[in-house]
């Protein structure tokens, strides 16, 4: 049972990290093509994703109480999406990034990312240190 639990931690860790990694690269290249004519935006969907999975989670295994714990099946084909800002610009060029915005968006990613990293290593750091007190 605690190995199910770790194992969807571990996979939601994962998934968030890839999604937090995609959004640092998609916001890099809207910044990098904020004074290109007819450019637009990009954004990285996960966190809405990862509600509704959890919302629906109790789908995927039929369980006698509300309180069990279930097979993770939604978290496990949860993935992040990369879709267009299809808002219209102020500017004339018909370019709709805004370069505060997406200076504020990667100050947070960069946030995110590093906690997420750092709960990853911990996590790490607990199995090493089992495995070696283990072994004496």
């Amino acid at each position: 049972m605690i190995e199910k639990i770790d194992e969807l931690n571990y996979l939601l860790l994962k998934k968030s990290l890839n999604a937090s990694a995609e959004r640092g690269r998609v916001i890099a290249h809207n910044i990098a093509n904020v004074n290109t004519k007819g450019f637009k935006a990009s954004r990285v969907v996960f966190e809405d994703k990862l509600k509704d999975a959890i919302e629906n989670a109790n789908v995927g295994l039929k369980t006698t109480h509300d309180k069990h714990i279930n097979d993770g099946s939604s978290i496990s084909t949860l993935s992040h999406d990369v879709i267009k800002d299809k808002s219209t610009s102020m500017r004339l060029d018909g370019n709709n990034v805004d370069i505060d915005n997406e200076m504020a968006n990667l100050a947070a990613n960069n946030i995110l990312y590093n906690a997420l990293i750092s709960q990853a290593n911990s996590r790490i750091s607990v199995r090493r240190y089992v495995i070696s007190e283990g072994r004496r």
